[in-house]
């Protein structure tokens, strides 16, 4: 898998050094496009680059971009024709209406993710003393969506990844969110030591790894620069959905609920497991593609 970290420096800029000293942002949108850079990703990083706003550029393309600021932006279409996620090149990415700040360190999160907070907003009572736990925080999408929607709840969120942990923290602070607590370690792991009382919860959440290695989209598409720590799980993409439900009951008050993303595929694997783990009310959700996506389960 590829990172943005490792990409080689671009042979050669949109316009050679000399060729043009200024030149219009109309000019520049005909030569990303020739090279395969869209319209509207050459929008985007040209908002990025300038730091005004999309429409700004569509009201003045014969505005003029300096030989500093040319640099910049075609070192960024540089990194999208090699194909790295736009989100990784702007490091920014929206989830549930909240600007994230992310990086290669972190799964980008996905629109399909949002069924899951949905779930979680519907099913739990919107009151304090409400307690959540996050595992596999990442850039602390879901965790970050819950506490802005529910200010009253408190929520843990936990990653392996201290790299992924910091992003998350400074999500966390960017949104002005003080409900979250953010510890590092391996799934269930860092509430081990914590008073029984203290690792209960209405509520356990996430979306971990469950892509085979043998995918073959891994390697087809913008997958590749992803980590794969969160993309990527043994048992054909099961082992860490089996460690999450086989231990949740265990942090888990009487009649809390589980809700886990996996992957297209593994709707039958999860729900049977819940109900092996001894969870009633068990039901999936489809993603907005009408792909099964988030398994809910409830304790008795």
């Amino acid at each position: 898998m590829k990172s943005s970290k490792s990409l080689k420096s671009p042979p050669a800029p949109l316009f050679q050094s000399g060729e043009r000293n200024e030149v219009q942002l109309r000019h520049l949108f005909q030569s990303s496009g020739r090279a395969g850079v869209s319209h509207l990703e050459t929008e985007v990083i040209l908002s990025h680059v300038l730091g005004i706003s999309r429409a700004m550029i569509r009201a003045r393309p014969e505005q003029i971009m300096n030989s500093e600021d040319q640099k910049r932006f075609n070192s960024l279409i540089y990194r999208r024709l090699q194909k790295e996620p736009l989100a990784y090149i702007l490091e920014e990415k929206e989830f549930w209406s909240l600007s994230l700040q992310v990086n290669s360190d972190v799964l980008i999160p996905r629109p399909e993710t949002e069924i899951l907070v949905e779930a979680v907003l519907q099913r739990l009572p919107d009151e304090p003393g409400i307690q959540i736990l996050d595992l596999g925080t990442g850039s602390g999408a879901i965790a970050l969506a819950l506490a802005v929607e529910r200010p009253h709840w408190q929520i843990i969120a936990t990653d392996k990844s201290s790299d992924a942990l910091a992003v998350a923290i400074e999500n966390a602070k960017k949104l002005a969110v003080t409900n979250v607590k953010f510890l590092c370690g391996d799934w269930f792991s860092p509430l081990l030591e914590r008073p029984i009382h203290q690792r209960l919860f209405h509520a356990v959440v996430s979306n971990p790894p469950y892509v085979s290695a043998d995918d073959f989209n891994l390697n087809q598409n913008e997958l590749q620069f992803e980590p794969e720590q969160a993309l990527i799980a043994g048992e054909s993409g099961f082992q860490d959905l089996r460690q999450i439900v086989t231990q949740a009951s265990d942090f888990l008050v009487s009649k809390a609920w589980l809700f886990l993303e996996h992957g297209y595929n593994q709707r039958e694997q999860v729900l049977f497991l819940l109900r092996k783990c001894g969870f009633i009310e068990t039901h999936d959700l489809k993603d907005l593609a009408g792909l099964d996506r988030v398994a809910i389960g409830q304790k008795l």
